[in-house]
């Protein structure tokens, strides 16, 4: 079962009132928060230097969203000052954990090479940051925690270019950027990583990512990716992991369960993209937000047990 686009898609455009976010306000991290919906959206308000701030958005039917006046994110410290970006949400134990990708120079030149960063909070007005958790030599974005621990340890979900392109540049491993996966006792410091999944299908042939952080069901983890093929149209796929050994991967989709069909998600700042960041789960239904054409916010939905059972 794919999921369905909702009618009153896009749900977020760029604001032309406000000019942190007149230009694209796309790939929002997702969570429930006080029996709402929050989304912390990335938000462009200039194409010279297309340096990403961070906006709050709530609703309490998480189609209907109310926006906060100024970002609650900038850039302030040094490591962070082109940007950030494609913020997900994690809930572990209470508090939110936000992952998202830090540049080492402007999106402009590329941004490379990518650290995720980690910002800490308990109501999403008080924000803490813990700075970047992986090393600028493994390149890595895409970034998301499991709500657990698992066997006494986090586990985070990556895409570590440069692991995958030169630290193991041999048979063994794809030159195709693909999913990795590492354990840590602190979520500052992390090792045991490992490749997950990678490129299989023509679809995501060039490469893929985690989407938003997994779920957890009665099938195992749910994990919505994105893959990128040869002429650099993005799709979103899905995944279960093993709830005891997430290292293994249960069921995966062929076909992607949401591809670029709509004008909004193939005309926009880099057409042809849908691009998953945030995944809710309310009353039995999956509520998919994701970022169109990199300029707008939209959502899919689709039932959790009608949607496992088209997985197994």
């Amino acid at each position: 079962m794919a999921f369905l686009r909702s009618v009153f898609n896009p749900i977020l455009k760029p604001n032309k009132y406000q000019t942190w976010e007149d230009r694209a306000v796309f790939n929002p991290g997702a969570t429930l928060f006080g029996g709402k919906f929050y989304l912390l959206y990335r938000a462009i308000g200039e194409y010279s230097k297309y340096i990403s701030t961070v906006g709050l958005a709530i609703s309490e039917d998480g189609i209907h969203f109310e926006r906060f006046l100024q970002p609650v994110l900038v850039p302030e410290e040094s490591y962070e000052k082109f940007g950030i970006e494609d913020l997900r949400i994690n809930c572990i134990e209470g508090k939110f954990y936000l992952t998202h990708t830090i540049l080492s120079r402007p999106a402009t030149q590329g941004g490379t090479p990518h650290q995720v960063g980690l910002i800490e909070t308990l109501d999403f007005k008080n924000f803490l940051r813990r700075g970047p958790i992986t090393p600028k030599y493994f390149c890595s974005r895409n970034a998301v925690l499991f709500s657990e621990k698992i066997k006494g340890k986090y586990v985070l979900l990556h895409r570590p270019l440069y692991l995958t392109q030169d630290r193991y540049n041999n048979q063994e491993y794809p030159l195709a950027p693909g999913i990795w996966i590492s354990y840590s006792n602190d979520l500052l410091h992390w090792s045991e990583h490992s490749l997950l999944m990678e490129p299989k299908e023509n679809w995501e042939e060039e490469k893929i990512g985690a989407g938003p952080p997994p779920i957890k069901t009665n099938k195992g983890w749910l994990l919505i990716y994105h893959g990128m093929d040869k002429k650099h149209t993005y799709k979103a796929g899905a995944a279960i992991l093993d709830l005891e050994n997430p290292q293994k991967v249960l069921y995966r989709t062929k076909e992607p369960i949401l591809s670029p069909e709509m004008p909004y998600e193939k005309e926009g700042d880099v057409p042809n993209v849908v691009f998953p960041t945030g995944l809710v789960e309310k009353e039995g239904i999956l509520y998919l937000y994701y970022g169109a054409a990199d300029k707008t916010v939209c959502l899919a939905t689709a039932s959790l047990e009608e949607f496992l059972n088209s997985l197994v």
